[in-house]
């Protein structure tokens, strides 16, 4: 059969093809993978940047998804094995190393960081453009298709996070766990922006650096909370979004490649809808009702009045503000820096992406 160009090609061709992966030595596989690993943590920790591309630029990612479906299906090999378990190991130490840092950028950066964010998932929606190659009315359906649904889905969201509910805390979070690992292992669409979008993204920052952070004090019942209320369900929605999903994936991709990428295509579009960069957190009113309870001052710090907890900067409700001209000119400029660098990793992946005969 003939090289398809781009990626579309390696994606649905995984399933039957022997993959150049399986040539390699076991420890050029592991440093390979240790490296997409790597890449694929920090990237989910960025919304906007693609874990599955970062895969690509490491050279390991047609294995990577064949390896999953392996495992799925009960069929178990050693280099299957070595390189779920190498990129699970590295991805999870770059996530727990580096989710403070970033949680504070964006509590403290709000707007600068949005702006990013933006431009590098608008980086995306060119990978895609060049995956599905010939456009055709499927297509188009398709992606109008994703494009509504993602902006229904930001406008519910948004409702949820005005009304100030917090029923289905963790259902949400585990809902939030399989979405962003479904987009995670898909080349050019972001799991970490999903978790932005769904409201999942600070509170699991959070949640991560507060259980690192309890662990290296050696005080396991610190680590309780966050880890069952966050990560835990997220981890296990995680778990199944790339047991399940990838499969579901591949078969779509295989069965109907063109409408499937279209609908991605349209969800990457909506996507920028629930990032609009200029807001910033308000602290909630003493003697108002936030989140189902009372506000209250102690100590100079905003509490509620049943529990007794704090109420974090990471907590405040948003408001939308007027930027000055200065803003806007470094928004401008962060979100066209934010594009040319998602591109520029998308090419460099690409140009490492093995091709199938």
């Amino acid at each position: 059969m003939p090289d398809k160009d781009g990626m579309a090609g390696t994606i649905s061709s995984t399933k039957n093809s022997p993959l150049p992966d399986d040539r390699l030595p076991l420890p050029q596989l592991i440093v390979r993978s240790s490296f997409g690993g790597i890449l694929m943590g920090l990237a989910n920790l960025v919304p906007g940047i693609s874990g599955g591309t970062m895969l690509l630029v490491a050279g390991v990612y047609p294995r990577f998804i064949r390896a999953v479906a392996e495992i799925t299906t009960l069929r178990f090999r050693i280099q299957s094995l070595v390189l779920l378990m190498t990129v699970a190991i590295t991805a999870g130490a770059a996530v727990l190393s580096f989710a403070g840092p970033v949680k504070t950028l964006v509590i403290e950066h709000r707007w600068i960081m949005y702006s990013l964010f933006i431009g590098l998932t608008l980086g995306g929606i060119p990978v895609v453009w060049k995956l599905i190659g010939t456009h055709s009315f499927s297509v188009w359906v398709s992606a109008a298709v994703g494009l509504i649904a993602m902006i229904a889905l930001v406008l519910a969201q948004s409702q949820g996070n005005d009304s100030g509910a917090s029923e289905g805390g963790l259902a949400m979070m585990f809902v939030a766990g399989v979405a962003g690992a479904s987009a995670m292992i898909l080349p050019g669409v972001s799991g970490g922006y999903l978790l932005l979008v769904l409201g999942a993204y600070v509170p699991l920052l959070t949640g991560l650096d507060a259980m690192k952070q309890a662990l290296k004090a050696h005080d396991l019942t610190a680590a309780i909370q966050p880890t069952l209320h966050v990560v835990l369900p997220v981890g296990i929605g995680v778990l199944i979004g790339i047991a399940v999903v990838s499969n579901i994936l591949r078969l779509l991709l295989a069965r109907y490649e063109k409408a499937t990428l279209g609908a991605l295509l349209g969800l990457l579009m909506g996507a920028v809808v629930g990032l609009y960069p200029f807001q910033e957190g308000v602290p909630p009113e003493v003697d108002a009702v936030f989140k189902g309870d009372i506000v209250e001052k102690v100590e100079e710090q905003l509490v509620m009045q049943t529990t007794g907890k704090v109420i974090a900067r990471e907590d405040f409700p948003t408001r939308y503000f007027d930027p000055n001209s200065r803003q806007m000119a470094i928004s401008a400029g962060v979100i066209i820096g934010g594009l040319i660098l998602t591109y520029a990793v998308a090419i460099l992946g690409r140009d490492r992406t093995p091709k199938t005969e």
